[in-house]
């Protein structure tokens, strides 16, 4: 492995340890073997190598705990069965990589400040909305059409971003996969405010 890889791998070591902020060109030099001119030949900047080892990150974690959600959904007995069953995957699935989803929300932050990054993040975010719909529907990437990625997909990535941040915030308070699926079915029906229910009839917060 050339010292690309080396760097890359450096970098992707760094942010899960230290954060995008916090890492440094020679922590990267450092956990990687190479050496600060190295960073520059190969990819421009410090910024630049960061950029690409979180989205290496990214890519890695989809092929990885994506594919196997998928499979999972796909033997679901019914519908709100698979819909249950990805939701407590997806927020089990967050326990075992704590520091990626923590980093996540640190490059989030960074946007406003670094123009090419929100540049890459808009250039994936159909992808990542094609990707939540495949979870989802138990089928593979290639199998969504471009409309029930804009549509069905838009709302799927948009509860998978707020189920890893409810996470982050309190891991215990994230929603099950049973309260998800009885909300969608609430707001679809009209009953979110239901007739006789009261604030005393609630659950016990987690």
């Amino acid at each position: 492995m050339g010292h690309r890889e080396d760097l890359l791998d450096g970098a992707k070591r760094c942010l899960l340890e230290k954060g995008w902020v916090r890492t440094t060109a020679r922590d990267i030099v450092a956990a990687s073997g190479a050496n600060l001119a190295s960073i520059g030949y190969h990819y421009g900047s410090k910024e630049a190598l960061m950029l690409e080892a979180f989205m290496r990150l990214t890519e890695e974690w989809g092929e990885g705990v994506g594919r196997s959600l998928a499979e999972n959904a796909a033997e679901a007995p019914s519908r709100e069965d698979r819909v249950a069953g990805v939701v407590d995957a997806l927020v089990a699935s967050f326990g075992h990589s704590r520091d990626f989803w923590s980093v996540q929300l640190e490059v989030m932050g960074q946007l406003g400040n670094h123009p090419e990054l929100r540049e890459r993040f808009a250039a994936v975010l159909p992808q990542g909305r094609e990707g939540m719909t495949a979870i989802f529907e138990g089928v593979d990437d290639k199998d969504v059409p471009e409309r029930a990625s804009r549509t069905a997909g838009a709302v799927y990535h948009a509860l998978f971003i707020g189920l890893w941040v409810q996470w982050l915030i309190k891991p215990e308070a994230a929603p099950d996969g049973r309260d998800v699926v009885e909300g969608m079915r609430r707001i679809l029906a009209g009953t979110v405010l239901e007739p006789g229910e009261s604030r005393d009839d609630a659950p016990t917060a987690k």
